[in-house]
């Protein structure tokens, strides 16, 4: 019955975010935990709307898809990643491993999670572009761990020819103007200016030339209704 309802909203996204032109929009999956979610904010305010939004502004056609997951960990999206390639995309964009480091999960056991996600895609979607996004872990859980952690982002986008964004949170994280109390997650002006950061990487990769808007981001989750209030529900975690 589950399977049955999710088959059936993913054939109602398809049609309804199929382009009416004649071209078609470049598609940018953004497959990630409650950052990319928009948890506390909701989707339309969260960053990859926002993507949207610079996009069609500057007259880039591309179409926004948001796959992120509150919760979600390393382990738990290469479980995902195969159900949300159903459908190609032009550019993925891999945000996780915030959670995983906040568990203390082994680095090994994370980055042999994120290679993994990386692989599938290639194997699923050969022409796509891929953007590896990293998180700065909070320092209380030692230099050694942090620092082992954020190695990881820069040693897997050279091993596997992908687009590094070091910090998705750089010059947000640790403003608290710019961060709901939790101080993990960015508040609605955070998430413009991550939007920013993100749109830095992405233009040149998809905007040599101007092209007509591609509408409003999408949503496309996975594993539940595809709400958005469901981005308001984190793990224990908060990611």
């Amino acid at each position: 019955m589950i399977r049955s309802h999710l088959t059936g909203w993913l054939l109602g996204l398809v049609l309804l975010a199929a382009p009416t032109g004649a071209t078609e929009p470049a598609v940018v999956l953004f497959f990630g935990d409650s950052l990319t979610a928009g948890y506390g904010v909701a989707k339309e305010n969260g960053f990859p709307a926002r993507v949207q939004v610079l996009a069609d502004s500057s007259g880039c056609a591309l179409r926004v898809v948001n796959a992120g997951l509150a919760g979600e960990t390393t382990a738990a999206g290469l479980r995902r990643v195969d159900w949300i390639l159903q459908k190609p995309v032009d550019v993925f964009v891999l945000e996780l491993g915030g959670n995983d480091g906040l568990r203390g999960v082994p680095l090994a056991e994370t980055e042999r999670n994120l290679r993994g996600i990386i692989d599938r895609v290639r194997a699923k979607s050969p022409q796509a572009q891929l953007v590896l996004v990293g998180v700065r872990l909070p320092p209380n859980l030692g230099a050694e761990y942090t620092e082992g952690f954020a190695a990881i982002f820069p040693r897997l986008a050279n091993a596997r020819h992908a687009v590094l964004i070091p910090d998705l949170l750089q010059g947000v994280a640790g403003d608290r103007s710019l961060m709901r109390a939790d101080g993990i997650h960015p508040n609605v002006a955070g998430h413009r200016l991550v939007a920013q950061t993100v749109w830095r990487q992405l233009e040149p990769l998809l905007c040599a030339a101007p092209a007509d808007s591609a509408g409003a981001a999408q949503d496309f989750e996975g594993r539940n209704t595809g709400h958005a209030a469901a981005a308001e529900e984190p793990d224990e975690n908060g990611q």
